[in-house]
């Protein structure tokens, strides 16, 4: 018999408080203000999961709220230089900036601010915001989404009910909105409920390790963006770097790893470190401190790997979809207008005679906006790396840039980033040098800085499919590569100097980036949402 929880019903529920839960909140209320809008947030309160430093591209914020430059969020930076860098070991050169990446007209933002100021405009126009409330179940009626199941609380490792159990609610409502960002544990789900992935190329990833410092006043060039490609990553392997200057002395620097790279042996976590020794970027650093640290899987795949967008009694939006423009390097805009137009599909629907149960309307609307123009003009550039290497890459993307300019006559496709790992004996080992803690660090000093927290005696969130299956495959044949693309802690190959290898989750230590869900080789790995208010936790002014 299921287990009876309370219930509570609204006209639309908004799962995830990211930028394009909370544009389309705002959006569903200034068209139907008398809309009863619910969003839930698994994160400690609103912003909790999201790290500073990002460059915002405003026009969806200026079609969402056209006067926000008068109150600004806090620490919001016009943008200042452009700085585009092709680094070797040692030198520095100065590349011609890609037009997808002149930031002129753009802001650098705490994105956690940002969400934390959206979050008060949703609820003056009365949405009803429920952080630390995650969303575990959906409801799925009929062959309709209904709604979800939230806010589960107090089950002991063993599964069984602690003294502090809560059943959850049932939140439910007439169309269910899905924002819960790069590979959310419920539209992973949907995915497969829906089969919402049968006509579309798979997603391929990226995994982002970021860092926020605080540098001498005499260092730091407010508005400056920087980035970087080439060292410290062979030319088989897709990334790159970012610092952006904003507020009062604060750096985002950060570097991002394609997840279909092929060694087993590399460590993002570990390029990342070694990238801020380089001699072009540790002097912008030296003299400060470092103040916070995360990591997060971005949807690289963009136009071809945009899923089927609707199903009964829901939608799709933000980067739950993958409507990141890796080429910009930007996706809050498209996420927020992905919302913005959702919103508007539902208003549309709330208002007619019978409630359709599927939103055909937002495709619809989002195929004839500029999210999709934009990404559609872009569409074959992340492949080219893929296809044809870093050097035939760039030029495949000064091509599509510059000749084609984004009308070329094919698209290029994709592949998944599980299988494209070589087996441990047939790649070159890597020997990364050790942190000095003083510009590079080692990972458990940086989880601490993200002020990751779980319940410790809830089941956990990081689960094995078969357990049975890692000793072979992982282990075997690939020398335990989950303990070295997790940019956390959280896997831990022990027992090997006694003849006994096996393997350690440490699941109170997890980031939330969700790499491990991603590039496991055999798929074996299931991150699934934790208790609300578990992970890290950024607090505002970071």
């Amino acid at each position: 018999m299921d287990e009876q929880r309370e219930s509570m019903e609204f006209d639309v529920l908004i799962v995830g408080g990211g930028p394009s839960g909370l544009a389309a909140a705002i959006r569903l209320k200034q068209l139907a203000p008398e809309a009863a809008v619910c969003l839930v947030e698994k994160g400690g309160e609103i912003g909790a999961h999201i790290l500073s430093g990002a460059v915002l591209e405003p026009r969806a914020l200026d079609e969402l709220l056209p006067d926000w430059r008068e109150d600004p969020p806090a620490l919001a930076t016009p943008a200042g230089e452009d700085r585009f860098m092709f680094l070797t070991e040692t030198r520095a050169f100065r590349l011609p900036t890609p037009p997808q990446m002149h930031n002129a007209g753009n802001w650098i933002v705490s994105l956690g601010n940002v969400c934390r100021w959206l979050g008060a405009k949703a609820e003056a126009l009365g949405v009803e915001i429920y952080p630390g409330f995650a969303a575990s179940e959906t409801i799925v009626e009929d062959g309709q989404v209904r709604g979800v199941v939230a806010g589960v609380m107090g089950i002991e490792k063993d599964g069984t009910k602690g003294a502090n159990y809560q059943p959850g609610m049932e939140l439910r409502a007439s169309y269910t909105l899905f924002a819960e960002g790069c590979r959310g544990s419920l539209t992973k789900t949907l995915f497969d409920r829906f089969a919402l992935r049968a006509e579309c190329a798979p997603q391929t990833y990226g995994i982002g390790i970021k860092e926020l410092w605080e540098i001498p006043k005499e260092k730091h060039r407010p508005g400056l963006i920087w980035h970087s490609t080439g060292w410290p990553l062979s030319s088989d392997t897709y990334g790159g770097s970012w610092l952006y200057m904003f507020g009062e002395n604060l750096v985002s620097v950060g570097f991002v790893v394609g997840l279909d790279y092929a060694n087993p042996w590399l460590s993002p976590f570990e390029e990342f470190q070694r990238f801020k020794q380089h001699p072009a970027v540790r002097p912008m650093l030296e003299g400060g401190k470092r103040i916070a640290y995360g990591a997060r899987a971005l949807n690289e795949g963009g136009f071809q790997s945009i899923p089927r967008l609707v199903f009964p009694g829901g939608a799709l939006i933000g980067d739950a979809a993958g409507f990141l423009n890796v080429p910009k390097i930007k996706g809050t805009h498209t996420a927020m207008k992905s919302g913005m137009l959702a919103a508007e599909a539902v208003a549309e629907a709330l208002a007619a005679e019978a409630r359709p149960a599927v939103l055909e309307a937002y495709p619809r609307r989002l195929e004839a906006s500029w999210v999709w123009e934009e990404l559609r003009a872009v569409r074959n550039i992340r492949p080219g790396f893929a296809k044809f290497g870093f050097w035939g890459g760039m030029l495949n993307a000064a091509l599509e840039a510059y000749v084609f300019r984004g009308k070329a006559p094919w698209t290029l496709g994709h592949h998944s980033d599980h299988d494209r790992l070589k087996k441990a004996a047939e790649a070159p080992r890597i020997a990364y040098p050790k942190p000095d803690g003083v510009i590079s660090f080692d990972r458990l000093s940086s989880v601490f800085l993200s002020n990751t927290n779980h319940e410790e005696n809830q089941p956990a969130h990081l689960v094995l499919r078969d357990p049975g299956r890692w000793l072979g495959e992982n282990w075997e044949k690939y020398a335990s590569p989950e303990s070295r693309y997790c940019p956390a802690g959280v896997y831990e190959a022990v027992g090997v100097e006694e003849g006994a290898p096996r393997l350690v989750i440490n699941a109170q230590n997890c980031v939330h980036c969700k790499t491990c869900d991603i590039k496991d080789p055999t798929q074996n790995i299931d991150w699934r949402t934790p208790e609300g208010g578990g992970g890290p936790n950024y607090p505002g002014g970071m």
